[in-house]
């Protein structure tokens, strides 16, 4: 996908960021489109179905968290790549963004050219996502649609954000091998995107939740494995 063809949403409170961030990425050649709040930026992502969402958490109306979950439930707008550009760098505030369905997140202030490495590397897994793969698998009672993004476990089917549907097909392609964190970073999350120490812990807790703590193993020091 050439970079004219790839549309950004920069959704933010602050002008004075929209400004310099929009002005950074239209100069990389992506098409950027920008929000003033959470409203705003739902409804524009409606309309303009971006392919990346840039998400400030703290914003009047309505906030990036509340935004994020409407946008995850949209059809249309399931598969498409949200990252939260926040000052909080609480970890309660992470764990909230990866729980309304964020693929990333960045502490600001982060300086321009940092930030467009950073796109770059999150728009690689548009290329990434469109390598053929199994449509469906199916794992002892779990079956795994990488089509409709769908997960049934045991009859009912379960809404997994992005991330937490491609860390369960991970885990999942080898049954009983253990996953080093590293591998699991670069394989989800791509070798490029720095994110957090505790993201694959957060995400494998929601899994656990969802799909059974017993399927899910740590070890320690090591990684996590899938196990039936």
């Amino acid at each position: 996908m050439k970079k004219q063809d790839i549309r950004i949403l920069l959704v933010d409170d602050e002008p004075d960021i929209l400004e310099i961030l929009k002005y950074n990425l239209s100069s990389e050649g992506y098409q950027v489109s920008t929000a003033k709040n959470g409203i705003e930026g739902v409804e524009k992502a409606k309309k303009k179905k971006p392919h990346l969402i840039i998400l400030d958490v703290m914003m009047p109306e309505m906030d990036g968290i509340e935004a994020c979950e409407i946008i995850r439930n949209t059809d249309g707008l399931k598969d498409t790549i949200i990252t939260f550009l926040t000052a909080r760098g609480e970890d309660y505030s992470q764990v909230a963004g990866f729980d309304a369905g964020a693929d990333d997140y960045i502490t600001k202030p982060v300086k321009p050219k940092v930030l467009v490495s950073k796109v770059k590397a999150l728009l690689r897994r548009l290329k990434e996502n469109q390598e053929p793969q199994p449509e469906i698998k199916k794992v002892g009672n779990i079956v795994i649609n990488r089509e409709e993004y769908k997960v049934v476990n045991a009859g009912k089917e379960i809404v997994l954000p992005r991330k937490e549907f491609e860390l369960l097909s991970l885990l999942t392609s080898k049954p009983d091998k253990v996953f080093k964190r590293e591998v699991i970073l670069d394989k989800v999350w791509g070798q490029e995107v720095v994110v957090g120490g505790r993201t694959i812990d957060v995400h494998i807790r929601k899994l656990r939740e969802k799909i059974g703590d017993h399927h899910f193993k740590t070890v320690k020091g090591v990684g996590y494995k899938f196990v039936l």
